[in-house]
């Protein structure tokens, strides 16, 4: 994933697929890698990776929507 930016990193499913759809509807493609441990939950991330030459956008989609 050379040309993939890690643009955000959480260990709740919900907020990763929130944050997927956002980012989808304003046409940036998303690649979620989900690191969570299925015995133990609390360990390892879901990670959102953007194309690199996107991640400026994709900061600024990923801020916007937190803040709302």
């Amino acid at each position: 994933m050379n040309n993939w930016f890690l643009l955000y990193s959480t260990k709740n499913m919900v907020e990763a697929s929130i944050l997927q759809g956002m980012l989808e509807e304003n046409q940036i493609p998303v690649h979620v890698l989900n690191k969570l441990d299925s015995s133990y939950p609390v360990i390892g991330d879901i990670e959102l990776y953007v194309p690199i030459h996107l991640k400026e956008i994709a900061q600024a989609l990923i801020q916007k929507g937190l803040l709302n």
